[in-house]
């Protein structure tokens, strides 16, 4: 899951040094959205690793399937929008624990069912201010022991990747943490 996490922080800092806007948005990767994020990152790691992501591709569920490797899943915890101002709801993405909902708990429990012989994973981008606004790693934190403690679902130890010195103004710093969906 190591590797997963620092090559997919490998493609963030890629895209984020293209400084090719997302939309209207200010130049970054911190305001691309889930799908595109994931999908231009994947083309970034196909060129570089092709061995390791040729037959890599995105999907509805999971959100990336590597052929007789790896499912995994990817959210996005961005408490400020490309404005600055505090987005609203932004903590749910990790933390609503329902299934059958769109957080990477919901996530969890979608991978526990799902078949094939691919390992399963779950990877979550955070972009924040330098020094933060909001310390993120405390949702991630509470996304741990609600995940482990609280409902009890199998997961491996944090792994994470730092990227600093981002392009946007506001989504200055960003993390990838993975964690394997351990079934």
């Amino acid at each position: 899951m190591q590797c997963i996490v620092d090559q997919f922080a490998e493609a963030l800092r890629w895209i984020d040094e293209s400084r090719e806007p997302f939309k209207s948005f200010q130049p970054g990767v911190g305001p691309y959205g889930e799908p595109q994020v994931v999908k231009k990152s994947l083309e970034y790691l196909k060129n570089k690793y092709p061995d390791d992501y040729y037959e890599a591709k995105t999907k509805r569920k999971p959100d990336v399937l590597i052929p007789k490797r790896w499912a995994l899943e990817f959210k996005i915890v961005r408490p400020f929008g490309d404005n600055g101002e505090e987005a609203e709801h932004w903590s749910q993405n990790l933390l609503h624990p329902y299934a059958g909902n769109v957080s990477s708990i919901g996530d969890i429990i979608s991978l526990m069912g799902l078949g094939g012989i691919e390992r399963k994973g779950i990877v979550v981008f955070t972009y924040e201010h330098d020094p933060p606004e909001i310390e993120l790693s405390l949702i991630v934190d509470c996304f741990e022991k609600l995940v482990i403690e609280v409902l009890g679902l199998p997961i491996s130890q944090r792994h994470v990747a730092e990227l600093r010195n981002l392009a946007h103004p506001v989504h200055q710093q960003a993390n990838v943490y993975g964690w394997e969906v351990e079934i």
